[in-house]
């Protein structure tokens, strides 16, 4: 059975090239993620035509008269009740609030006409010839609040030839747009299950705490304290299990009984590893990351020498 496709939304302001690249590779069989909604500020927007004719759902709200803030909670809203899991921009022509984009951080794309960090903003491509550069190009990056400085996900230079215009230029440009939004897309909505970005995420956290180290033990990464103890193992369908986990410490088998009877999707007894300790799945695609953060630093707290809870506790208090 394959995995459920991600949902996304896209957002446009004009013909919708790019939306457009998007919804046909999403026809693929083994594309990971489906339009579910094109959204526009403008409802004359020539890619809204296109998404209806190829049967998907649309909304349009013209931001003409409208406070910037209760346009982007309509479009919020909007998105929001189509089901989408992530938000994709392809020309959508309006800088976005900070509370919007921060209700879909690390779930909003966007792509950009340029080489990024150059040429922000717009005119890219006439700024590039201007500069003398030997290519243009374009950039898919995550979107934050800093209009086009969110973390950069792929990007495709394009040469600059003799006597290209701004136009000339866009017109290969684009065609590097369309390759490349989808799989960046593509990549990003599937990272969340890859265990290699999730033992990432996990070794963040658990080497952000005191003399934590990492270190193979059983075939499995894991941290202790440095010359000490372990608190947390990352599992990744040992045994075959199927599982990609986190093991950590627990108070003992009530503890372990009561978590897997409240969530027995999530929580498992882990083979070999004894009574005190719990396996927390972290594949499901709901994972949240602070919760894991807190039980690394309950592990980590169980059996780190007192020295290092005294010092965490009294850094704390500041």
């Amino acid at each position: 059975m394959s995995a459920p496709r991600a949902k996304v939304a896209v957002l446009i302001s004009g013909s919708g090239t790019n939306m457009a690249s998007l919804l046909y590779a999403s026809r693929a069989a083994d594309c990971p993620f489906e339009l579910v909604l094109v959204a526009s500020n403008k409802p004359e927007a020539g890619g809204l035509r296109l998404a209806e004719a190829e049967g998907v759902p649309t909304y349009a709200l013209s931001h003409k008269g409208m406070a910037r803030e209760d346009h982007d909670t309509a479009m919020d809203a909007a998105i929001r009740a189509s089901g989408a899991q992530w938000v994709a921009l392809a020309g959508y022509m309006r800088i976005l609030t900070p509370g919007f984009v921060a209700g879909w951080e690390g779930r909003m794309v966007n792509i950009h006409p340029s080489l990024l960090p150059k040429y922000t903003g717009l005119h890219t491509h006439e700024r590039a010839i201007a500069a003398g550069d030997s290519h243009g190009g374009v950039t898919v990056h995550l979107v934050t609040a800093e209009l086009d400085c969110g973390p950069i996900l792929g990007q495709t230079p394009v040469a600059i030839m003799a006597g290209d215009t701004p136009d000339s230029l866009a017109g290969r440009v684009l065609i590097a747009e369309h390759q490349l939004y989808a799989r960046c897309l593509a990549d990003l909505v599937t990272r969340e299950s890859a265990p290699e970005w999730i033992l990432g995420q996990v070794r963040e956290r658990a080497m952000a705490l005191p003399e934590a180290e990492e270190t193979v033990s059983h075939g499995m990464p894991c941290f202790g304290v440095i010359k000490g103890k372990k608190f947390a193992y990352f599992s990744s369908d040992h045994h075959g299990d199927g599982r990609v986990a986190l093991l950590v410490k627990i108070s003992g088998v009530d503890e372990q009984a009561q978590l897997v009877e409240q969530d027995e999707e999530r929580y498992f007894r882990p083979a070999y590893f004894g009574d005190g300790w719990i396996g927390l799945r972290l594949d499901l695609g709901d994972t949240d990351w602070d919760s894991v953060a807190d039980w690394l630093a309950r592990s980590w707290r169980s059996i780190a020498p007192r020295k290092l809870t005294q010092f965490l506790d009294a850094a704390g208090e500041f």
